[in-house]
């Protein structure tokens, strides 16, 4: 048993359990509107993010939790944030599907579909060209391969010749479409038309995903151009927080269960390491939940700060 498998399992079931209890909240009224949750997804941001540099910048789709909390962004600020809270993010302004933390290197999310990949595009640009040394990454699902946007990214970037890592976690599903039924070929196959190097990898071992995204990494650097990481995975929960799922065949989600990367990851610990680490993230969650209530609501006063507007 290495720390990193320690590291991968406390990292996975604290994005776990946070977003379990964001679904109570979203339910009981703590939370006003919807979540997208990545439950099932975990080990993605997890492996990416030990991989790549502290400092290179991630975007995320509307589904980021898991992105902003690997990323370092902290668990009561993070909470407080979506709560509605005046958290030192972004004041509750960003809320679930649109907060980011800059001074995490966690530039956001955003709920329009591949619409992370211009914006990557743009920060690939600004490094480059200040000579930074940093290479930024994009979470995209694997609907999003069917978007403009995401061609004229991988195309422009491609051809001009700019180095950063797209990560589609194809996670069986566009929304509520079986992934099998939108697309013909696979987002690897697929990154071939840009010349751009492409690696499957399966999505639900943080540490495999970790070994795809240094070597994406280190791809983007020595071919000066996008790198894709296509990963595997499923997801454990619906669309979004009111997703009744009627969609699934049935015994689908028993079936795709068995194969969640928290259940794996704990079973290459020790039984006791992995129960004394589970006993403490249940802890620290639950004390991050609490003072995450504490944080004061935003001042009506504000409610046009930031806004571009008279």
């Amino acid at each position: 048993m290495m720390a990193a498998e320690v590291d991968d399992y406390r990292d996975m079931l604290r994005i776990r359990l946070i977003e379990e209890e964001l679904l109570k909240c979203v339910q009981d009224g703590r939370v006003i509107g919807s979540a997208h949750l990545c439950i099932g997804q975990e080990a993605i941001p997890v492996g990416a993010c030990r991989a790549l540099k502290s400092d290179d910048p991630v975007v995320a789709t509307y589904r980021g939790h898991g992105w902003a909390l690997a990323k370092g962004v902290p668990p009561v600020q993070f909470i407080g944030e979506v709560m509605g809270r005046d958290s030192t993010l972004n004041g509750g302004r960003g809320g679930s599907a649109y907060l980011s933390s800059p001074d995490h290197a966690f530039m956001g999310e955003n709920s329009i579909v591949g619409g992370g990949l211009p914006m990557t595009l743009g920060l690939a640009m600004a490094h480059q060209r200040r000579a930074t040394g940093l290479i930024p990454a994009v979470s995209i699902g694997d609907g999003a391969m069917n978007q403009g946007n995401v061609h004229e990214s991988l195309n422009m970037g491609s051809v001009l010749g700019i180095p950063f890592i797209v990560i589609v976690e194809n996670n069986g599903y566009a929304e509520m479409t079986p992934s099998t039924d939108l697309t013909a070929t696979p987002a690897a196959v697929r990154a071939a038309a840009y010349a751009i190097e492409a690696i499957e990898v399966d999505g639900n071992s943080a540490s495999a995903v970790a070994e795809a995204t240094r070597r994406a990494r280190e791809l983007a650097i020595s071919t000066q151009r996008p790198v894709m990481v296509e990963a595997h995975t499923r997801r454990l929960g619906g669309h979004y927080s009111g997703d009744a799922q009627a969609y699934r065949p049935k015994g689908e989600l028993e079936e795709w269960g068995r194969l969640d990367p928290l259940t794996r990851a704990r079973s290459l610990l020790d039984p006791t390491v992995a129960e004394a680490t589970y006993q403490q993230v249940v802890a620290e969650v639950a004390d991050a939940f609490a003072r995450a209530a504490q944080l004061p609501a935003p001042l009506e006063e504000e409610a046009m700060k930031h806004v571009y507007a008279n």
